[in-house]
């Protein structure tokens, strides 16, 4: 078989992801504090983008500003009159204290007097200077953090620098929650001395407040509390030392272990359950991100449901034509054009890009809103089921672009802020061939049932799926224990255990 060159011409479709149309679909998934980021960095980057800040308006600019001006209190004239000195109040101040201080020199407050009177009335922080330039409310608190406060303890408790400094090396190894995550021994070997003198400097870490720093597990950090308020007696230790049979509600075991009667037994739980499993975690208090709402739902006044976008959440980028024509025509070589020609075109594809984003949240947003509306009236009850399909067969979208849209993305509502894959959920049939149920619909209803369950009658998961097909909802047993078991409900065993104990000591 003879081998030949030649010249075909061929025609086909395929699609190419630029790395414009990626951007696009990159913004879509984007949180608030991600797109906001990722604007910051473009604006870095793309020297003809910047934000439109928006501007006040000029009729109530100055009524604003005025209303925002501190009005000062009572405290505040008094603080200002007690350290707001005159001059000449000053003056006699120091000459009278020179006179006292050199008695056999008369003169000396003249000599002396008026050039420290001068010193003192231009010292920063002096005189009444010092409240036109010094606010109280300007003044913060700086955070403690845990290493902080555990190092302050360490000043005092240890005299012998090799004992603070192994002090030191253990404050490096707790956690957030308070919990000592290092070994002694390497310890030891990493300071140059022997596991003894860590453990007993570890024994005196222990003593720190508050109670159960420096545990090594929950019944440790449990235990040093407990010694703290002297309450680590026998039955204690041996309630402690069994802490998941407590966590199974194994009564029975738990009394015949502790050698305890029922009552004695409830309130040693009792007193379990006021120690803090975490106390590291009091000093932990950074500041959290707040959640920002993309999507606003309020009732209309014709009885439907206003859907708008939050104009917080709504990043505000101009493209300065002005600057990119003025550039332009500087620019003194082809690569400078073909620098700010590019520029210029991400510029209007970035604007673009958020702008199509902002339509497709509303769009998604709405359809959601439609769909539950029996929600928003009436409560968790009425959630129907919904997927992504339904919506995106519903507003002419692919699938995974509504996927995209509803990641991370928040609405609020009357009923309070959800999450968008919140109105998400799966359908359960109906018994009587209805209408399909929600499943966290289901879930509220299981939970519900078991909170009005009594101790002589606990309610098993089959008596549950029962009582759910009396209201219609066909549902499976082991649908019935996944659902309880997800809400950290225990089963009817362990109810009815907690149930009895709790009822015994209400007599």
């Amino acid at each position: 078989m003879a081998l030949a060159a030649k010249l075909q011409l061929r025609q086909s479709q395929s699609l190419v992801m630029t790395p414009q149309l990626m951007q696009s679909i990159r913004l879509l998934q984007l949180t608030h504090i991600e797109l906001e980021r990722f604007i910051d960095e473009e604006i870095e980057r793309n020297p003809l983008l910047e934000r439109a800040d928006p501007q006040p308006d000029a009729a109530t600019e100055p009524a604003q500003q005025k209303e925002n001006e501190r009005k000062p209190t009572d405290a505040d004239e008094w603080f200002e009159a007690e350290t707001a000195w005159s001059s000449e109040a000053i003056s006699e101040k120091l000459d009278s204290s020179l006179e006292n201080l050199f008695p056999d020199d008369p003169g000396v407050s003249e000599r002396v007097g008026p050039d420290l009177s001068q010193q003192w009335k231009s010292a920063p922080g002096s005189g009444s200077g010092a409240s036109e330039g010094f606010d109280m409310e300007d003044m913060a608190a700086a955070a403690v953090t845990l290493r902080d406060h555990v190092g302050e303890q360490i000043a005092f408790a240890f005299l012998d620098a090799g004992d603070r400094l192994i002090a030191a090396e253990l404050a490096d190894g707790l956690d957030d929650a308070g919990y000592l995550h290092a070994e002694l021994g390497e310890v030891a070997e990493r300071l140059g001395t022997d596991t003894l003198s860590v453990e007993r400097v570890l024994d005196a870490c222990r003593g720190f407040e508050p109670a159960g720093l420096f545990a090594r597990d929950l019944a440790e950090c449990l235990a040093l509390q407990l010694v703290a308020r002297d309450r680590f007696d026998p039955a204690m230790k041996a309630l402690v030392a069994n802490l998941e049979l407590l966590a199974r509600r194994d009564f029975q075991t738990l009394k015949r272990l502790c050698g305890v009667d029922e009552e004695d037994l409830l309130d040693m739980l009792a007193e379990i359950r006021a120690l803090d499993p975490r106390p590291g975690l009091a000093f932990s208090g950074g500041a959290s991100d707040a959640i920002v709402a993309d999507v606003e739902v309020r009732p209309a006044a014709d009885g439907s449901w206003a859907v708008e976008l939050n104009a917080d959440a709504l990043p505000r980028v101009l493209v300065d034509q002005v600057y990119f024509t003025r550039v332009f025509g500087q620019a003194r070589n082809q690569t400078e054009k073909d620098f700010l020609s590019e520029c210029l075109q991400n510029a209007n594809w970035l604007t673009r890009s958020l702008d199509q984003r902002a339509k497709t949240i509303l769009k998604v947003a709405s359809e959601i809103v439609r769909q539950q509306d029996a929600f928003l009236v009436h409560g968790v009850r009425h959630l129907r089921p919904l997927n992504l399909k339904m919506v995106a067969d519903a507003i002419g979208m692919h699938e995974s672009t509504v996927s995209r849209v509803t990641a991370n993305k928040y609405m609020l509502t009357p009923r309070g802020v959800f999450e968008l894959r919140y109105f998400f959920t799966a359908s359960i049939a109906a018994a009587d061939g209805g209408a399909a149920h929600s499943s966290e619909s289901v879930r509220d209803r299981i939970r519900q049932l078991i909170e009005e369950e009594k101790a002589e009658d606990v309610l098993s998961d089959d008596t549950i799926v029962d009582l759910l097909k009396a209201d219609g909802v066909d549902v499976a047993r082991r649908t019935v224990a996944k659902y309880r078991e997800a809400m950290n409900i225990p089963s009817s065993v362990q109810r009815r255990r907690e149930k009895r104990a709790l009822a015994g000591a209400g007599r």
